[in-house]
């Protein structure tokens, strides 16, 4: 049915169009109780982990609202595949209607959105400043000399260890500051004959640990241009998996096969030592009665190769903005919250347990408090210490494809098939499936 409009509201329409046409990221107009029109602003977030990213970004948005009331930002809850999935569908459509303004996206996985779709992303190289970001989360989140993502937070590596179980072996914390591998599974074995402990656990089937190793020397699964495998002649990926292999022979390995029995490892008593990303902490601290027994000192570094160094990465994320409407509100948002926000990383630490990758919250007084949990030490402040030293790779685009082979490979590995073969092998099976 058509009704007609007159002329006189016709010309109220157009002029109201006319006032509100100079910003894209116009939702709706309303007319306070002053008269005076204002423009109402509305964006959308998409994130995974409501205790960590939807935290996060909430408290970011509570930030923003303070100087920005005109502007809703809708914080929207999916798990990571979901937003993979949805992102994908929709670009690959070419339209981005129903994605978000803001989404985030795995460090591993960035750089296959950012060259696959190359039009769809913000460049936020003006809405933030790149080198207030830790060095290592500039390769994912940029291409071309352009920086897309505003990094997040960080994955920094950390080697929790149990005071209590090394003081029966014979050791002080300090001892295991800044040691190698072989160090490693030398206090391993010594706090196993003395305790009865093993010194870690491990999934067999999970390579973070391996992931962890290459990174602390450099290295990736990929060549520089993160396309070419680099798997047969990479000499340190190879150390990693003959460490790897050492370790889970030394008889110092408390095995599981899901995420609940590893947290049930060190949660139960029945392991001293967890090397992972500082996203444990929570989980170390769950245990109220383990109060002052762990400390958290630097990663172990591989010993032969040169280049590696006590830190590295396992995990994290960054925030992108999608080049459609809303992208200069979110930008905004993205770069006056999380792109430079001292007192926002402050809360972050505190409210969320996030330690971010941004440079100058480091000196804040969340980040130097000390922490009764780990006998006193500021163990915020250590994390953004190594978060600096992590060495930059390039992830790529294939890093969880090249995983699948890898993980088939160390099994055989275990079992005695030869370290060059199970090299060469995975090298040809890579070449293979990601032409």
């Amino acid at each position: 049915m058509k009704k007609k409009i007159s002329t006189v509201l016709l010309a109220s329409f157009l002029l109201l169009t006319a006032c509100s046409s100079n910003s894209s990221d116009t939702s709706s107009t309303t007319t306070p109780s002053g008269g005076a029109a204002s423009t109402s602003k509305e964006i959308t977030v998409w994130a995974w982990d409501k205790n960590f990213n939807i935290a996060a970004m909430n408290l970011a948005k509570d930030a923003y609202a303070k100087d920005h009331p005109d502007v809703k930002i809708n914080v929207v809850e999916y798990a990571q595949d979901d937003i993979i999935q949805k992102m994908n569908t929709g670009l690959n459509s070419g339209s981005k209607s129903g994605l978000p303004n803001v989404v985030l996206i795995e460090d591993y996985r960035a750089q296959s959105f950012l060259k696959t779709y190359p039009d769809a992303f913000a460049d936020m190289s003006a809405s933030i400043k790149a080198s207030d970001f830790a060095e290592y989360k500039l390769g994912p989140t940029s291409l071309n000399g352009k920086q897309y993502g505003v990094p997040f937070d960080s994955g920094v590596t950390g080697l929790y260890v149990r005071r209590d179980y090394l003081e029966q072996a014979g050791y002080k914390v300090d001892d295991l500051k800044n040691i190698d591998w072989q160090k490693f599974i030398e206090v391993g074995k010594a706090v196993k004959a003395k305790t009865g402990k093993d010194l870690l656990t491990q999934d067999p089937n999970d390579l973070g640990l391996i992931r962890m190793m290459i990174q602390s020397a450099g290295a990736w699964y990929l060549k520089s241009d993160g396309t070419t495998p680099d798997l047969k002649d990479n000499a340190v990926l190879k150390e990693a998996f003959e460490t790897y292999k050492e370790i889970m022979n030394a008889n110092i390995v408390k095995i599981n096969s899901d995420w609940n029995s590893f947290l049930a490892g060190f949660n139960s008593g029945a392991v001293a030592s967890v090397p992972t990303g500082n996203w444990i902490t929570p989980s170390i601290k769950s245990q109220a009665d383990q109060s002052g027994k762990w400390a958290v000192i630097p990663f172990p570094k591989l010993k032969n190769t040169a280049t590696s160094v006590n830190a590295s990465n396992l995990g994290g994320s960054s925030w992108y903005v999608l080049n459609s409407t809303g992208k200069d509100t979110a930008a905004d948002f993205l770069g006056k919250t999380l792109g430079s926000d001292v007192n926002l990383y402050q809360k972050l630490v505190t409210d969320v347990g996030v330690v971010g990758t941004y440079k100058p919250a480091a000196q804040g007084e969340a980040y130097t408090k000390a922490d009764d949990f780990f006998g006193g030490q500021k163990v915020i402040s250590d994390f953004a210490t190594w978060t600096a030293q992590i060495p930059k790779v390039n992830y790529g685009l294939h890093t969880y494809a090249i995983e699948d082979i890898l993980k088939v490979e160390m099994q055989n590995y275990l079992k005695g098939k030869d370290i060059a073969k199970v090299f060469s092998d995975a090298q040809s099976q890579a070449e293979s499936q990601l032409k």
